[in-house]
């Protein structure tokens, strides 16, 4: 039912002198209205008569309990399917509504194909996915570090899981030596959310295992669910042993995923990460071993070469004791002599130095006399300097005498002031009917003035 090539669209109704359409014409016209007028959209529907070309592309019928309509998805668009539909399967397709011009056939053009409610599943998911983001339950500062070497090794899957067995083989293949504790817990159905998310719960609470595989094998997004819920995502989150998640296949992501600690792409590829092979083991004890023997060799070859050189070195006691007491008495014989000769040469330094001093002091004698000479003079000139000021000071406390004001009012004068205390100097200062002080030569006197006379020239 491939498309073949069509001409530019033809009108539907022509003029009556138009020629008459052809069957092709007719079938590429109506081709073209319905792809133009009918947008790409999805629809849901069960799959019937489904069948996969060698050249990779898939014809099915899609139905309802009403009706049905053939439909083709080419090789590109089918490539990027994780799944191969199956008779029955119910899905929903984004198509284009077509016609299929060389037999007339209304069909389907498929785009896209996912089982029926994966848009709302995947809807959810997204929304679960950004909530948990935004609360850092996805931060790679929580999440523990895997220890390299897990001898107790806890798994949480269903006991009738496929991936269970996986995980036993892989892990009696690698790490033999490891302990395996089983916490188990239906993978999908209802309430498997619910019974997950405790058996994490009872792990983390009974702490008797290194690191933690939550697994199951691969499915439809319907299958994994269980592993998107927000239980199961706060329970490993919460878990304190450090989590390895391994659900579905490598293409498949879940909530889980991002919570653990480290995503494996299977279950196999858990119980892997979870440990180191034991053929790696054994080599690198092996490895180890030869690097400590040879380290030791060099060791004990170095020691027993040191042992011999103090082999050599050793002596009795009475020799060596013999040989000190010569060190110690030729070392003190030296200290004698070298003593004695620094006295010698210290007394003969000294007196050469005495020597050297007495040749270098002055002859103080004539300076004694020069400064007797000088103390007398000085002593002389002074005698005369302050005699000189003796009667210098006579004279002017004379002269200070005579100009006192005191003197002058023994002489028969007076100092008027007004009653602000201001000397009065001429008659226009004197206040009429105001006191005024008289000072005299024994005391103070006050006055009154009745009137003032003018100066009469």
């Amino acid at each position: 039912m491939q498309n073949t090539p069509r001409p530019s669209s033809t009108l539907l109704a022509k003029e009556p002198s138009s020629p008459v359409l052809t069957v092709s014409e007719l079938n590429n016209t109506v081709a073209e209205l319905l792809e133009c007028s009918i947008p790409l959209l999805w629809i849901s529907g069960e799959i019937s008569n489904f069948t996969k070309a060698a050249s990779g592309h898939w014809y099915f019928t899609l139905k309802d309990d009403m009706a049905q309509v053939r439909a083709v998805m080419f090789r590109g668009c089918a490539q990027s399917v994780d799944f191969l539909p199956k008779e029955g399967d119910k899905v929903e397709v984004r198509a284009t509504v077509s016609l299929y011009t060389a037999r007339g056939d209304f069909q389907l053009n498929v785009e896209a194909i996912r089982h029926a409610g994966a848009g709302n599943l995947y809807e959810a998911f997204l929304r679960l996915k950004s909530k948990l983001e935004k609360e850092g339950l996805f931060d790679n500062s929580r999440k523990l570090v895997i220890p390299f070497f897990a001898r107790n090794i806890g798994i949480v899957t269903s006991p009738k899981a496929a991936a269970l067995r996986d995980i036993l083989t892989t892990l009696a293949r690698r790490a033999p030596y490891a302990n395996l504790i089983l916490y188990p817990a239906p993978v999908q159905g209802d309430g498997a959310a619910e019974k997950i998310a405790q058996a994490i719960t009872v792990a983390s609470s009974r702490a008797e295992c290194d690191v933690l595989l939550i697994c199951r094998g691969g499915g439809s997004i319907e299958d994994l669910w269980s592993f998107n819920e927000e239980i199961v995502a706060r329970a490993i989150a919460a878990c304190t042993i450090p989590t390895i998640s391994g659900i579905g296949h490598e293409t498949d992501f879940t909530i889980a995923d991002f919570v653990t600690d480290l995503r494996a792409p299977t279950p196999t590829g858990a119980a892997e990460m979870a440990t180191r092979a034991y053929g790696e083991w054994m080599n690198s004890l092996r490895t180890q071993a030869d690097r400590l023997q040879y380290v030791m060799k060099r060791l004990l070859h170095n020691s027993m070469q040191k042992t011999d050189g103090l082999a050599r070195r050793l002596i009795s006691p009475s020799a060596y004791i013999e040989r000190e007491r010569n060190k110690l008495h030729t070392v003190a014989t030296r200290l004698v002599h070298i003593s004695n000769n620094l006295l010698v040469t210290s007394r003969y330094e000294i007196a050469h130095w005495n020597i050297r001093l007495k040749s270098q002091l002055p002859d103080i004698k004539p300076l004694q006399s020069r400064l007797v000479n000088a103390k007398q003079q000085l002593s002389k000139a002074m005698t005369i300097r302050l005699a000189h000021h003796h009667q210098t000071l006579s004279s002017l406390s004379s002269q200070l005498e005579l100009l006192s004001p005191e003197r002058t009012l023994e002489r028969g004068y007076a100092i008027l002031t007004d009653p602000q205390g201001h000397i009065i100097r001429t008659p226009e200062q004197l206040p009429v009917h105001k006191p005024v002080s008289i000072q005299l030569a024994s005391g103070n006197a006050k006055i009154s003035i009745e009137s003032v006379q003018p100066d009469l020239k």
